[in-house]
């Protein structure tokens, strides 16, 4: 097992495409621990390889097991996602919640794994009394039914957005020029002559509202200062229409 992350156990997987495609959802978040129950085509699968393109190394330390018993025997606490409704009574949660108690129990030394059912019926109840929870995705109950490598990449994404420190939002500033507030000050005050003079403040009584609301929205915009030169040119052009000179 790969100390400091939980592993992944795909149980009876029946396509070699799918236990690769899901090999590059767990890389894609810096998972690698893969256990494999009783795969349908036996293993090695070429087909798996082909597909994890890239990721093949989670699939070449990947452990295969007889059966769930045998891949959960080293195992503090299992989770088992499935979407339909059990006779078996255990904690149902998010990937959400999972994931933020499955680091809560590896970071205290615990041993965490996470299984899969196959990709036509999912897990069976006698694979599902091996686990302590059930991970259940919030989806259509209409349509519930998820991709093997789906349901993977949904649960290995929660993991790595809790065990990163990514912002929530940030700019792609990509060599960005920022316009100075002076320049944006000006664009400001060439928009609001040419508005002035076409009568667009009115009445007199509303027009120092509508000009404070025109220089908020000019600041606000975070403008550079190819927009700001843009929006200048695109103003002197309208200005040139309307009094008949060249365009």
């Amino acid at each position: 097992m790969t100390p400091n992350q939980p592993s992944f156990i795909l149980v009876r997987p029946q396509m070699g495409e799918n236990i690769g495609a899901a090999a590059r959802a767990m890389l894609n978040f810096g998972l690698t621990g893969m256990r494999i129950v009783d795969p349908r085509d036996g293993w090695p699968n070429p087909k798996a390889t082909a597909m994890a393109s890239g990721a093949g190394r989670v699939l070449d330390y990947a452990g295969v097991f007889p059966h769930v018993g045998a891949a959960v025997g080293d195992c503090h606490y299992v989770f088992a996602t499935t979407a339909r409704a059990r006779d078996l009574t255990k904690p149902v949660m998010t990937p959400e919640r999972a994931m933020a108690h499955a680091r809560a129990l590896i970071a205290e030394g615990k041993r965490v794994s996470v299984l899969f059912g196959p990709e036509r019926a999912g897990l069976e109840n006698d694979d599902i009394t091996h686990a302590n929870a059930i991970i259940s995705v919030p989806v259509n109950p209409d349509f519930a039914s998820l991709n093997l490598a789906q349901c993977v990449l949904l649960v290995a994404y929660e993991w790595g957005r809790l065990t990163t420190n990514s912002a929530p939002e940030t700019i792609a500033m990509a060599g960005t020029d920022f316009a100075e507030a002076i320049e944006v000050e000006k664009l400001g005050d060439h928009y609001e002559a040419v508005l002035d003079e076409a009568g667009f403040f009115f009445p007199p009584l509303k027009a120092p509202g509508m000009k404070l609301s025109l220089r908020n929205m000019w600041s606000r915009l975070g403008l550079t200062r190819a927009e700001v030169q843009t929006l200048h040119g695109m103003l002197r052009q309208i200005v040139r229409r309307r009094d008949g000179g060249p365009t």
